[in-house]
């Protein structure tokens, strides 16, 4: 193991953090009128300890030889690693700014030693939500500082800092297309490899060159994610009618499929048909492979169609939709917890809504939790199965589910012809035998993990149901955000307890690296020698 390559990736890595949180302390300091006092407290020592950190290791990997290409070793390593002291750093200002029980707190008298670990622990499974795109939030009356005198019916989240909210949705913007990816930008200049860092956190037969050099096609995927962060926010300001703070916070969470929202109600808040539509659209690019969508700006929609995945993805998208519209219209809406006469429109409308948001950001126009169980068992379907591989989405990929299941037919072919050669194509193509068994390993570690982790929260937990923690596992290493029964989407995180929301984090964790770039780490060879 190269260490000074190692650490000149996560200096870059680190010293890109102390960017936004700058930005975010200007915005608290003179734009939201809380004080100067407040924002160098909250948003400056995550500033001065990712700039501070990030440079040292920036400049001790220069002082040496680091100059040499990134081996697949120090890529796999770097991205695992990279996210830690990222997500330390973004859990500063809510443990500093008041959100969770911190230092002020207890000065202040209103918590001891244990209350104030417990807000850190709070913050950091925040950040570790935000940055992984998970969307599953702690704050909550018990938890927050500011909510300590509200009733259940107050809004939690609405109530806290606006600063808050924005860094909460930087945080996801930024963790949607991947830090390592920013970072290439400038990595695949400095030093080669950058092609082995891109599929460190892409795992899987899903990144490709756009273009002549990584760096263009690093500069025209990004290109692509702010021109539609951009397009959302204008069309939910000026089309949608919600104030530009809330455009601004939902533009910044929708692309990244994060999920965090400005209220406890969410989407559900705006009781508005206008901006669930035009919210549906963006979630639904954000699960499309972004090459694609290159693809299509570039005037080549036709080979952007003949995608096997995309036509897949769309295909088990439409079945669920109106499979759970029709299930939800049998039911009735007393049954499933919306008030008046549940019309065809209705189904169709909440049903395609929660069809693309249960693989993407999670948000909810309607409390799924009290849909009869046939379309809840759709949502969990589709969770498992997440979106395309090269998008924003989470899951398993359908990319992966379609080998997998190609995988299996050829073996059944090979009982009844045994001398008979198929290969496994895509997009006709035929698919490397190494490529196919990333595939599986991928999804056997996958399930092995959701069976592990179920064991562990049912076992920490046992007051939760068997849908509770099936729901637990499955979203976490999905990153979809809220699950069914007692966490769903009208409940917070904040009932867990702290080993549970440890293991809830490194859930998180493993799903936005999807596992195989973790578990390289566990390998000896991964840390020996330098060759």
């Amino acid at each position: 193991m190269r260490w000074d390559v190692v650490g000149l990736v996560l200096g870059w890595t680190i010293r890109l953090i102390a960017i936004p949180t700058l930005l975010v302390f200007f915005y608290s300091a003179f734009v939201e009128n809380e004080g100067l006092e407040y924002a160098a407290t909250t948003y400056l020592p995550s500033f001065f300890i990712a700039l501070i950190i990030g440079q040292s290791l920036v400049s001790l990997a220069e002082n040496s030889d680091a100059s040499s290409r990134v081996r697949d070793r120090e890529a796999f390593a770097s991205v695992a690693l990279g996210w830690i002291p990222v997500v330390a750093v973004g859990s500063l200002p809510f443990w500093l700014g008041g959100v969770f029980y911190g230092p002020s707190e207890f000065i202040a008298g209103d918590t001891d030693t244990w209350g104030m670990l417990g807000g850190l622990l709070h913050a950091w499974f925040e950040s570790m939500s935000g940055f992984t795109t998970t969307g599953a939030t702690v704050i909550d009356i018990p938890t927050s500082p500011i909510c300590a005198d509200m009733s259940v019916a107050d809004d939690c989240i609405g109530s806290q800092n606006r600063s808050i909210l924005v860094w909460r949705s930087i945080s996801q913007w930024l963790g949607g297309m991947g830090v390592i990816m920013l970072g290439l930008l400038i990595l695949s200049r400095v030093l080669g490899g950058g092609m082995s860092l891109a599929r460190a956190e892409v795992t899987g037969p899903t990144m490709s060159q756009l273009g002549p050099t990584l760096q263009w096609t690093a500069r025209r995927l990004w290109l692509i994610y702010v021109v539609l962060t951009f397009l959302e926010f204008g069309l939910l300001h000026y089309l949608g009618g919600i104030s530009m703070f809330d455009a601004a916070n939902y533009a910044l969470t929708t692309l990244p499929s994060g999920g965090f929202g400005t209220s406890d109600g969410g989407i559900m808040a705006f009781e508005s048909a206008r901006v669930e539509s035009i919210i549906m659209v963006f979630m639904l690019l954000t699960c499309i492979n972004f090459s694609l969508l290159h693809l299509v700006l570039a005037g080549r929609s036709g080979e952007a169609w003949k995608d096997e995945e995309l036509r897949t993805y769309l295909l088990i998208l439409v079945v669920a939709w109106l499979a759970m519209a029709f299930n939800l219209y049998r039911s009735g809406a007393a049954s499933v917890g919306l008030d008046g006469e549940l019309g065809v429109l209705e189904s169709l409308r909440h049903s395609l809504f929660q069809a693309i948001s249960i693989s993407s950001t999670g948000y909810s126009s309607a409390d799924f939790t009290t849909w009869p169980v046939f379309s809840q068992f759709v949502l969990l379907l589709l969770m498992v199965i997440g979106a395309s591989a090269g998008s924003t989405g989470g899951g398993l990929k359908v990319l992966r589910i379609r080998i997998a299941f190609e995988l299996a037919k050829r073996e059944v072919v090979k009982i009844i012809q045994p001398k008979q050669v198929v290969a496994i194509r895509f997009n006709n193509q035929v698919i490397e035998e190494r490529k196919v068994w990333i595939v599986l390993g991928m999804i056997s570690s996958w399930m092995v993990l959701v069976t592990a982790s179920m064991l562990a929260i049912s076992l920490l937990e046992p007051s939760l149901t068997m849908t509770d923690v099936l729901s637990i596992s499955v979203s976490l290493l999905g990153n979809t955000g809220p699950a069914l029964g007692a966490f769903g989407p009208t409940a917070t995180w904040a009932a867990l307890s702290e080993p549970s929301m440890l293991i809830a984090t490194l859930l998180m964790w493993l799903g936005r690296l999807e596992l195989l770039t973790v578990l390289v780490l566990l390998h000896p060879r991964t840390w020996s020698g330098s060759d």
